[in-house]
């Protein structure tokens, strides 16, 4: 199996777990991941200016746009609240 295929396999499973994941900010990371792996797969097609493209728009601005969006939501701050609170709730049900 040569590397393209290897590539082209990688982008598949980062695509179905981009789509699975229940974490928001977990699924920004994968996305960003496809397009690195996707201007290293335009690199081999010989297509430079694509690669250049996918790595900043792709990797670089959307990822970024998608954090920024996911803390204006506060879909990242809300969960690690909600993760505080049933931290704080267990200990204080161990210790009683």
């Amino acid at each position: 199996m040569g590397f393209m295929q290897l590539l082209l396999i990688l982008l598949v499973i980062c695509a179905a777990a981009t789509a699975l994941s229940d974490n928001l900010l977990v699924s920004v990371i994968i996305y960003m991941s496809f397009s690195l792996l996707m201007s290293i797969v335009w690199i081999f097609m010989e297509s430079p200016d694509l690669a250049i493209t996918e790595a900043a728009v792709g990797a670089g601005i959307t990822g970024l746009l998608m954090i920024l969006a996911l803390k204006k939501i506060h879909a990242i701050d809300a969960r690690n609240e909600l993760k505080k609170k049933k931290d704080k709730n267990g200990e204080d049900e161990t210790h009683e």
